[in-house]
């Protein structure tokens, strides 16, 4: 599929009215934002129309994604900056841009509908493809080095924690077992498996039985966990104050890891008995939204993926005590 192809092709963004307002305050007298998960650049041509002189540093690890966006984005010039990175080397980013901060940084994490739509990928179930899933196809492993090489203790880890898979342990066996024969070189015959250890009481509920595997088999080709860890604490290091962090999940993984990353920022740390807080003994920052905001029932209708999203923000309210760290050149 051509770029003009997939450019042209409606993939709608969730929750993106609210995004943009909770960006907007900070971007508002023409602030730098960085988004990390750049995608087709839904969420960045939306900022850039509708908050005049904003500008966007694209983050994406997948140089196909970046191309997209970029033809997408031509129009707003060098308002517009694209980088092939992951969102782990933000602030490496921000130094090689010139910048000591940044007012706004984004995440919408998970896969997005145009890796999902593109066969070669091996991130979709519907049909047989190469069990490939690496957002960046440049380097890493892919999901059949995981399948074929992943002893039947990992690969049950990885179920049972990425996927939520409850026969977690089940497939990993089975798995082991059909690779001693044949390895794993396309979805279809995972599907096959999956169908086959899978209860039909089960597989009558929750989606197709594929879909847990899948999810978990992505999250561990592409590190997402590992990154966002390092990540997340280093997105709260880049903003200066006034400075937003806004974070979609579609894991409870993820949002877990945004609570509480963001919950030790926010958090005041004083003796509940102290009758007043010194000023240096407020948090550095204030959260934006009250636990994780969900799309409403008319987005979930229209868009079924917006079901399972949770969003949470931050404002940073007190200056730095340290410039943000980085080592400039080493993104690629």
């Amino acid at each position: 599929m051509g770029v003009e192809a997939v450019t042209n092709q409606k993939h709608v963004p969730v929750m993106l009215d609210r995004i943009v307002d909770l960006l907007a305050p900070a971007l508002a007298d023409g602030g730098v934002m960085v988004d990390c998960t750049t995608g087709h650049g839904g969420h960045t041509e939306a900022v850039l129309d509708r908050i005049p002189g904003s500008r966007v540093i694209g983050i994406d690890r997948d140089t196909y994604a970046l191309g997209i966006a970029g033809e997408r984005l031509a129009r707003f010039g060098d308002r517009w900056t694209g980088v092939h990175a992951v969102y782990d080397e933000i602030l490496d980013v921000v130094a090689a841009q010139g910048l000591d901060e940044v007012q706004a940084v984004l995440f919408d994490l998970g896969v997005s509908s145009m890796q999902l739509d593109q066969r070669e990928r091996g991130f979709a179930y519907a049909e047989d493809a190469p069990l490939d899933m690496r957002m960046d196809a440049t380097r890493g492993k892919t999901a059949a080095d995981v399948l074929n090489t992943y002893s039947a203790g990992e690969l049950t880890r990885i179920l049972r924690d990425y996927g939520e898979e409850k026969f977690a342990k089940k497939i990993a066996y089975a798995i082991v077992n059909r690779r001693e024969k044949v390895p794993f070189t396309t979805s279809g015959p995972l599907v096959e498996l999956l169908y086959a250890e899978i209860p039909a009481p089960a597989r009558r509920t929750g989606g197709h039985p594929a879909k847990r595997t899948f999810q978990a088999l992505r999250m561990e080709v592409n590190d997402e966990l590992g990154a966002l860890r390092t990540a997340l604490p280093d997105s709260l290091e880049a903003v200066g104050v006034g400075g937003r962090v806004v974070v979609e999940s579609y894991h409870s993984l993820e949002d877990r890891m945004t609570k509480r990353a963001f919950a030790e920022a926010t958090k005041l740390d004083v003796p509940p008995d102290l009758p007043f807080v010194p000023p240096e003994a407020e948090p550095s920052f204030r959260l934006l939204t009250r636990g994780a905001e969900q799309a409403n029932p008319q987005e979930i209708e229209e868009n079924p993926r917006a079901a399972s999203v949770r969003l949470r923000a931050v404002e940073r309210t007190k200056p730095r005590t340290k410039p943000a760290k980085s080592t400039p050149g080493a993104t690629r």
